[in-house]
């Protein structure tokens, strides 16, 4: 059994956890606009601006980038790690 992990799964798994949790944040700024994060969301997401479709929808892919850019990062490392530690 092989303990690397998949570039690919994780990628993917790490990206859709940021695009839901975009999109669940997004919902709870519209019902709850008193505890709204949108500032937050100006300030990590290049370009989004609160709210319309389009800018909607560039955040959600941002988000999703950056899922990829953590993958890019963190998998690599990882299984060097564990190729360096004899792990098998």
């Amino acid at each position: 059994m092989s303990t690397r992990i998949s570039f690919l799964a994780v990628g993917h798994a790490s990206s859709a956890l940021l695009a839901i949790s975009f999109t669940l944040c997004v919902i709870f700024d519209l019902m709850f606009p008193e505890h709204a994060m949108f500032q937050v969301w100006r300030d990590l997401l290049p370009g989004f601006d609160w709210l319309s479709w389009p800018s909607f929808f560039l955040g959600l892919l941002e988000s999703y980038g950056y899922g990829w850019y953590a993958a890019l990062i963190w998998v690599p490392i990882y299984n060097y790690v564990v190729a360096r530690s004899g792990t098998k």
